[in-house]
């Protein structure tokens, strides 16, 4: 008889004599046809190739062991392919649960790559799953003291572990507490382990089984005293998790006020042990805006509780918690600001005094002290936004502790009474950096150049810090410059390590020679400047960078170029720019041409660069996780390409002297005239939205005669200037000349040229004001006021922006000032604005309160749609902007009666627009329908009726497209039947083309 059919007919004495031969001669199985036979009858499963590694003799007894257990579990007579195992009894159950935990017992990393043993991975995790799921309590706690270990020992193989996601998250609710904290355990473990391409396919699982809800309950349970301290680590720790990584799981976590309450209760404990795993859920729960302000509702008790975790009372891993919250927090801007209004001297005080712990070392520091630190740093960012906590990390000597980070034994300098020269610092910055600390390098470059982007003009460093600090602090940062110029010429220039060390550093002397502080600004010009005149290859590191910009934005560049290191060119010119002796040779060598050429580069391919891809010290993955959330705005956003190279040609333009002409500029420019560079910067302002760029393409522009921001709502409003019908002001001026203009919008964008207020009106004397015919009201206006003046003025109230030569600029000014018009002041002054300033709005919602009301003398116009609708519109003809529908979890999970009243609305105005010719709000209005569509399809069917009901065909036609794929569904269950025929016909219609489309 022959192997293959003596093993057929007599499985297991096979296997016995084959287990008695393994471990005698201790050897991997040889005759592949042997294990041929062995996969066939469900035994093993191994590759075809063995690798060179082999496993003791102890492993082969083990494995047939449980080969054999699966033997006995094995369906051979169910041909439903669904159903692998067939466990019998429990004596089977025991048998294989006993036999995988031996065999776990002696795995190793090694042997986890050996073909007998990595194919074995798959049946021992289908037989574990299905006896979880028996939830045969004689054998369930057996199993599950077994999953943990499962999963500890095949985190390598992550796939495999998939399939015990259900039955263990099934079981999260079990009354048996070891049940669930073992469940917890091993979820926790495959949850933490997760890759991205298995999220999806997890998160279903977790959402069919209503693990969140299960989770919450359990919680919840645990303060009712009889459940240990583990049960609610396992259970928190496994929520936190999921929070952090899916985002629709979090709605029904903050909107729980059982939960809350119960988390509040456990954290104000001043003993509780439990500080760490409700922290982490806070920190998971304000990723969600809503949640956030959810976590602020009683906001005092929460930022309290948070300063106090982050004391050095507290074991660095609750410390560490403390942190990540407040920087959580700090996500939402108005999270942000209502935790600096609360506790905003606590919070600095924490971090420069975590800061500091670690400066005093001069060695190596315990792990955890430097990821304490890490976070500190982390939340110190802070200083990216304007605020008050500027002003208490400059008191609480920010600088001190910066210096006493980069270098060592800067305190022997310190002590020194005698001035140090710029050459003296040169060398203490060059020779005295400390190595111990590299991994915080960058924190501290952004923190020193936040704060002097954040400086007020007259700032002194003698008011709240050590003059020498700042300084040194400066020279350093110029040190990294030079030195990083003068790798980016080297050959390894597209070293990414080398550009995420030198992109913070050269950042920050961007920030510094910008400063709005005189002494910053002016000290690191001169530092910076000395360090260049010391390295003899400055001006050929100049001419680098212009040759290499210029061959990019001529498209000579040899595929595409590199977008960090042309980020970090753009950031050095624009350094280089800020230089006297260096600015003339930018000029000179055709410098305005490079940097519009970048300029035209960047808006015509489309680049975007985003700085976590410039600094990956800001990068956190689950911050990239947030939802339903204002977000605090960012300058560059992705344009850091496009705002740098305009910051480079806002610092040329600048100091080109060319303030009464612009023939300076293009004196030494070819094939570039003032039209082409207006013409592009136009463009800039109107259509691309971040800030930053904005901001530097109006400065530039304001040095042509252009002030201020166009818009479409300013252009509405604008037609109406010289509309003398409804005007209900005049303004007189000298020689009885007057303009019309309109008192309402005079209130709210400048009030300063109306008269001071007068007593209110009583209800009576209003009505009859409104009844009579509207009055026309004088204001005189000062015989100095200059008409010409007034009416760009006008202008720029009216429409946003203003044109004029430099002829009147000194009377703008003048009337800018007295009207309290700070930001068309700027403008003519030419002050670039400070790093984060918003964007102006052009809003007159003010008017829509009290304050404007006296203004409005209308007669009552019947609008013929909701209140809801009216009160979007009226929120439109104000400020140009259509209110959004509450969108995120609030959205996600009303039902959905309450979707289709949000989405009404736009419906009625979709139709008012149409009977009052409203083109603009019609098309907004339509793409918010879509909107809500794309999220919500089950909203179709109500969608097509209201639109027919006001005759919107367009919507119309949009929702039954929604609805086509679900036509035979409707038609089968009789849904249709609510539609009239002709609705019917059109859904028809569009499920055909749907079902004749190829794609």
């Amino acid at each position: 008889m022959i192997v293959g059919e003596f093993f057929s007919q007599q499985p297991t004495l096979f296997c016995n004599h084959i287990k008695d031969i393994v471990v005698q001669n201790r050897m991997v199985f040889p005759n592949q046809n042997l294990k041929s036979n062995l996969k066939k009858n469900g035994r093993m499963r191994s590759s075809s190739k063995e690798n060179n590694r082999a496993i003791s003799g102890k492993m082969f007894e083990l494995h047939n062991r449980l080969h054999h257990a699966f033997n006995l579990a094995l369906n051979r007579y169910n041909d439903d392919p669904g159903r692998k195992w067939q466990f019998t009894d429990i004596e089977t159950q025991i048998l294989v649960v006993r036999s995988i935990d031996a065999f776990l017992d002696c795995m190793t990393t090694d042997t986890l790559e050996h073909p007998l043993v990595k194919d074995s991975v798959a049946d021992m995790v289908e037989a574990l799953g299905s006896i979880i799921q028996l939830k045969n309590e004689a054998v369930l706690s057996l199993a599950l003291r077994v999953a943990p270990k499962m999963v500890r020992n095949l985190l390598k193989l992550p796939s495999h572990l998939l399939d015990l996601v259900r039955p263990l998250s099934s079981l999260l609710s079990s009354h048996q507490l070891q049940v669930s904290v073992s469940c917890g355990t091993a979820l926790n473990l495959i949850v933490s382990n997760l890759s991205s391409k298995n999220e999806n396919q997890v998160w279903k699982i977790l959402d069919e089984t209503n693990t969140v809800v299960h989770l919450v309950s359990n919680i919840c349970d645990f303060s009712s005293g009889n459940k240990p301290i583990q049960y609610f680590e396992e259970m928190a720790s496994l929520l936190s998790k999921i929070m952090w990584r899916w985002p629709p799981s979090r709605f029904c976590v903050w909107n729980d006020d059982k939960l809350m309450k119960v988390l509040e209760v456990i954290i104000l404990n001043p003993d509780c042990p439990l500080k760490v795993a409700v922290l982490e859920l806070y920190s998971a729960i304000a990723l969600c805006g809503n949640g956030a302000r959810k976590l602020l509702e009683n906001g005092e008790v929460l930022i309290n509780m948070m300063v106090h975790c982050m004391n050095n009372s507290n074991s660095h891993s609750v410390q560490i918690e403390g942190f990540k919250l407040a920087q959580c927090l700090s996500i939402n801007e108005q999270a942000r600001l209502q935790m600096m209004k609360m506790c905003c001297e606590p919070i600095i005080k924490a971090i420069i005094c975590v800061m500091s712990s670690l400066s005093i070392h001069s060695g190596k520091v315990a792990r955890n002290q430097l990821f304490l630190s890490m976070e500190a740093c982390r939340l110190a960012l802070i200083t990216r936004w304007p605020g008050e906590h500027h002003n208490y990390f400059w008191r609480l000597g920010v600088d001190n502790v910066l210096v006493n980070l980069l270098l060592n034994n800067f305190h022997k300098f310190k002590q020194s009474q005698h001035f140090l020269s710029v050459k003296e610092q040169i060398v203490i910055a060059q020779e005295g950096l400390n190595a111990n600390f590299l991994v915080l390098r960058p924190f501290i470059w952004d923190i020193l150049g936040w704060l002097a982007a954040h400086c007020n003009e007259d700032f002194n460093p003698e008011m709240y810090g050590n003059q020498l600090c700042i300084n040194i602090l400066m020279t350093c940062a110029c040190s990294a410059f030079v030195d990083s110029m003068h790798k980016t010429c080297q050959l390894h220039q597209n070293d990414i390590d080398y550009m995420f060390k030198s992109e913070p550093a050269i950042r920050s002397v961007l920030m510094m020679i910008n400063s709005p502080c005189k002494y910053i600004a002016s000290q690191v010009r001169s530092i910076l400047d000395e360090v260049l005149r010391l390295e003899v290859k400055s001006k050929e590191y100049l001419k680098y960078l212009l040759d290499n910009l210029n061959v990019m934005s001529s498209g000579n560049a040899f595929g595409f170029p590199d977008r960090r290191q042309t980020v970090i060119n753009l950031m050095n010119l624009a350094c280089y720019s800020g230089l006297p002796q260096y600015r003339k040779h930018v000029i000179k060598h055709q410098g305005i041409k490079t940097l519009l050429g970048c300029i035209r580069w960047c808006l015509h391919n489309h680049v975007h660069v985003r700085r976590s891809i410039m600094a990956p010290h800001l990068l956190n993955i689950f911050h990239e996780r947030t939802c339903c959330r204002a977000y605090a705005e960012y300058w560059e956003d992705e344009d850091m390409l496009l705002l740098f190279g305009l910051w480079g040609l806002a610092e040329l333009i600048h100091h080109s002297g060319c303030v009464k002409s612009h023939s300076d500029i293009f004196a030494s420019q070819k094939d570039l005239n003032e039209t082409q560079l207006i013409s592009e910067l136009q463009k800039i302002y109107i259509d691309v939205s971040t800030p930053g760029a904005r901001w530097y393409a109006a400065y530039i522009l304001s040095y042509f005669g252009y002030y201020g921001f166009p818009c479409k709502f300013g252009k509405r409003i604008g037609k109406v200037l010289n509309e003398k019908e409804y005007a209900d002001l005049e303004l007189i001026l000298k020689n009885e000349e007057s303009i019309s203009v309109h008192g309402i919008i005079l209130k709210v964008r400048c009030p300063s040229l109306l008269p001071p207020e007068q007593s209110a009106h009583s209800e009576e004397e209003r009505h009859e004001i409104e009844k009579s015919e509207r009055l026309r009201k004088e204001v005189r206006l000062s015989a100095r006021v200059d008409r010409q003046a007034l009416s760009k003025v006008l202008d720029f109230v009216y429409l946003g922006y203003l044109e004029a030569g430099v002829d009147i600029v000194m009377k703008l000014k003048t009337i800018a000032k007295r009207c309290n018009l700070q930001f068309l002041l700027q403008m003519l002054s030419r002050r670039s604005a400070k790093w984060g300033t918003p964007i102006p709005r052009f809003d007159l919602t003010y008017a829509l309160g009290p304050a404007g009301h006296k203004f409005s003398y209308s007669k009552t116009i019947k609008v013929p749609v909701s209140w809801e609708a009216l009160v979007k519109l009226c929120n439109w003809f104000y400020s140009g902007e259509l209110p959004k529908p509450i969108s995120g979890c609030l959205w996600n999970n009303l039902d959905s009666e309450e979707k289709v009243h949000e989405v009404q609305p736009y419906v009625e105005l979709c139709w008012l627009a149409d009977y009052w010719l409203l083109e603009n709000i019609h098309e907004e209005c339509s793409k918010v329908i879509i909107s809500c569509l794309d999220s919500a399809r089950q909203l179709s069917f109500k969608v097509i009726q209201i639109a027919d009901r006001l005759s919107q065909w367009k919507l119309v036609e949009v929702a039954a497209n929604y609805l086509a794929s679900s036509y035979p569904r409707l038609r089968d269950s009789g849904a249709l039947e609510q539609l009239d025929e002709r609705l019917i016909n059109i859904v028809r219609d569009a499920f055909v083309q749907l079902s004749q489309d190829p794609n």
